[in-house]
């Protein structure tokens, strides 16, 4: 009997070896086109990355199918997350994930954050600067606090898009530590940071709060003054001369870190093509210059560590945008 049932084990281990060894011969892998989903109309920052990974990855054969960029732009990316997640379980969908992926839920604008999504990856980071007109009387970061403590709501700010998005939040947090009741700043939201600049120029607003790529054009232009970047050390480039909040004795560093995102359930297999496929494409040449292009800095991290990331960041908007009185989860 006992060499009978030795038998039997044997005969069915053996059965089983060739599916084992297919699957670890053939991991999963995308079967049809894949969908690189775009939460703004085309032509934006984010759009723009979303596109040159896929270029990346056809060029490179990253990624062997077809992808396609499908613009669903509305609601602060609600529209989008919604598609996404529409594809539950499904590895043929990806998105380039904006940083209102930790800041919606908590201001009201969309019910879904970081947690409703399968994470894949951190790509990099992306920087904070504060602008004014060249002709302003505030040229430092210390002219524009001693202004805003004195009356908080004695200038207009500009953001875009949206108010306590990662642009709100760059300009509020290094004034919040230096004491201005941010609660009372003035605060305007435009559709983008490039009609924030146009209402600066015009003598419309103060001051704008906007990503690096916004202010560049005009900075080298001489009719704009970039006073401060919330980055932990200067960087290179045509921002090579504007000093950090911190170097200015403002205690703050923020960066906001994009990263890539799934379908709600994604399984291990599919989360390993994907992590990977990121990574590689973060080797690449081609995408350090263009994160050298948008002067933002390569942060990668792969699924666990990012989501500690946004576990992270997400208690520590709530303090900041509960300060502002935008909080409404």
């Amino acid at each position: 009997m006992k060499i009978l049932s030795t038998s039997i084990c044997l005969l069915l281990a053996a059965a089983a070896l060739p599916n084992a060894t297919a699957w670890a011969q053939s991991p999963w892998k995308p079967e049809r086109n894949v969908e690189i989903i775009s939460g703004t109309a085309a032509g934006g920052a984010v759009d723009k990355a979303n596109r040159v990974v896929q270029k990346i990855w056809q060029e490179k054969k990253i990624v062997e199918a077809s992808s396609t960029v499908v613009n669903r732009p509305g609601g602060g990316n609600t529209i989008a997350w919604n598609y996404i997640n529409q594809h539950a379980g499904d590895g043929h969908y990806v998105s380039i994930a904006p940083y209102t992926l930790l800041t919606n839920k908590i201001v009201g604008t969309s019910p879904m954050t970081w947690s409703d999504f399968s994470v894949i990856a951190l790509l990099f980071n992306e920087y904070i600067t504060v602008a004014v007109r060249a002709d302003s009387p505030i040229r430092t970061a210390a002219d524009l606090v001693a202004r805003l403590k004195k009356d908080p709501s004695s200038l207009s700010i500009a953001v875009a898009s949206t108010l306590g998005n990662h642009i709100h939040i760059g300009i509020a947090r290094p004034l919040k530590a230096t004491g201005v009741d941010i609660k009372k700043l003035k605060v305007v939201a435009f559709k983008s940071s490039g009609e924030s600049v146009t209402a600066l120029l015009g003598g419309h607003i103060d001051v704008v709060s906007s990503t690096t790529p916004n202010v560049i054009g005009q900075l080298q232009a001489g009719t704009i003054r970039v006073i401060a970047i919330g980055s932990s050390a200067r960087i290179s480039g045509a921002l090579a001369g504007v000093p950090t909040w911190k170097e200015q004795g403002v205690n703050d560093v923020f960066n906001a870190s994009q990263g890539a995102i799934g379908p709600k359930g994604l399984n291990a297999a599919q989360l390993a093509f994907w992590e990977s496929a990121f990574h590689k494409l973060s080797q690449t040449d081609e995408w350090k210059k263009e994160l050298a292009a948008n002067y933002w800095d390569s942060n990668f991290r792969s699924g666990k560590d990012a989501e500690k990331y946004y576990a992270e960041q997400a208690t520590e908007l709530r303090e900041i945008l509960t300060d502002l009185g935008l909080a409404k989860q």
